[in-house]
């Protein structure tokens, strides 16, 4: 992994701060609007800096920049957006045997309480629970995220 130029680790997942976030074809508000996000907490992969912007990646693949005062360090995950209509078991231990403690749609969004050795315990408003790693957009295959 290589660090950018404000001394943070390249690429990285972060997530959006503000539900209204302009996303632009360049690294400056003389770019325009290429589309605009409006859904704070969703996560997105810093893939590049520039100053005070950053080339942000979505779970869909479609890549443009943001300023970094949109941006926030709150890991969020979304539910294998891969999968649509799919429903997942969370767990309540990091374990495939333990007992179901909530079932997610896809691209449903969680907050990431922590992940190790493949499972990350996730969070929302009325659950909280365990899932394998690999079903979420948001963090990295094998990454350990602090709890």
């Amino acid at each position: 992994m290589q660090v950018g130029p404000s001394g943070q680790p390249l690429p990285r997942f972060v997530s959006l701060k503000s539900s209204a976030v302009n996303v632009r074809r360049g690294p400056g508000k003389d770019y325009p609007v290429a589309w605009r996000f409006v859904r704070a907490g969703l996560p997105v992969e810093i893939i590049q800096e520039f100053d005070t912007w950053r080339k942000i990646r979505d779970s869909d693949g479609a890549e443009g920049w943001v300023h970094q005062s949109l941006l926030s360090g709150r890991r969020t995950a979304i539910v294998a957006p891969w999968s649509e209509g799919e429903r997942f078991q969370a767990r309540a231990e990091p374990s495939a045997q333990s007992p179901v403690a909530a079932i997610l749609e896809s691209r449903v969004i969680a907050d990431v309480v922590r992940c190790d050795t493949g499972w990350c315990n996730v969070r929302g408003e009325e659950y909280e629970g365990w899932l394998p790693q690999e079903t979420l957009w948001g963090v990295y295959p094998n990454e350990k995220v602090a709890g």
